[in-house]
């Protein structure tokens, strides 16, 4: 009878988070910033139909890097999470906090069970306050712990690289404009330290906007509203979508983002 190869356990999960680290820089980059009227989100992504930021309830958003199919399943979760509590007791209990704390318990179950793979995902769930200093934005990695991130956030890709630049430059009470120039500014630099061009085609950009009138604090820049903003416009968050711009999404299919 052979004898079972043996792993020690610190090397086994050494293993499985290396797996998963990689799986993660393969994706392009999300970053979400403060801004003074909100959070914002952009990333890179040409696609349409696969979106890596989504509205989860009033206040709160999710945005994500990694296997779509995997993220997809957390965010629909989210959703029924937020929906149940909401529901069952008050729209004010369902809070980024609760959901991050509900994401860390499914990641960490995952990561630590040897019947099955680590998602190759790492999330950002965000929440709009009253005012800049209540907003709240967690990143959570692949091993289900949760990091508590205040200004700035870059997962996905070179995140280290886009961190330390958005670092250096964000400031509190920037505007829209600034704030989505800033972003985009860190998502174009790539490994070498170049700078690429990013057009509003390969953009994904979304706002948590705390002076929304209505309860749903969820808005997607679309069209022309990027397109000038990017110019350096100052444009309203709220201002009114265009004809066939939603401002929810419809995600479907997978493959890695």
């Amino acid at each position: 009878m052979t004898t079972p190869f043996y792993v020690s356990p610190q090397q086994a999960m050494a293993d499985r988070a290396e797996y998963a680290r990689k799986g993660i820089a393969r994706g392009r980059s999300v970053v979400v910033l403060q801004f003074s009227d909100g959070i914002l989100f952009v990333a890179e992504n040409p696609s349409r139909a696969l979106h890596k930021v989504s509205e989860i309830y009033d206040r709160i958003a999710f945005a994500a890097v990694g296997k779509y199919n995997e993220f997809e399943n957390l965010r629909i979760g989210g959703v029924r999470y937020a929906d149940l509590r909401g529901y069952t007791y008050d729209r004010d209990d369902v809070t980024a906090r609760g959901l991050a704390n509900v994401y860390a318990q499914t990641l960490g179950t995952i990561f630590s069970s040897a019947a099955e793979k680590p998602y190759e995902v790492e999330l950002i769930v965000a929440e709009v306050g009253e005012g800049p200093a209540d907003d709240q934005i967690y990143r959570l990695p692949h091993d289900g712990s949760i990091v508590d991130e205040h200004g700035s956030v870059a997962v996905g890709g070179n995140a280290d690289q886009i961190s330390t630049y958005l670092d250096q430059r964000h400031q509190d009470g920037m505007t829209l404009a600034e704030a989505l120039k800033l972003a985009v500014d860190s998502l174009a630099r790539d490994n070498s330290g170049g700078e690429r061009s990013l057009t509003a085609e390969q953009l994904e950009v979304a706002v948590l906007d705390r002076k929304r009138p209505q309860d749903r604090k969820f808005k997607r820049v679309l069209g022309s509203q990027l397109a000038r903003l990017l110019e350096g416009a100052e444009v309203s968050a709220d201002a009114d979508a265009e004809s066939g711009e939603a401002t929810e999404s419809g995600e479907s299919s997978d493959s890695e983002e």
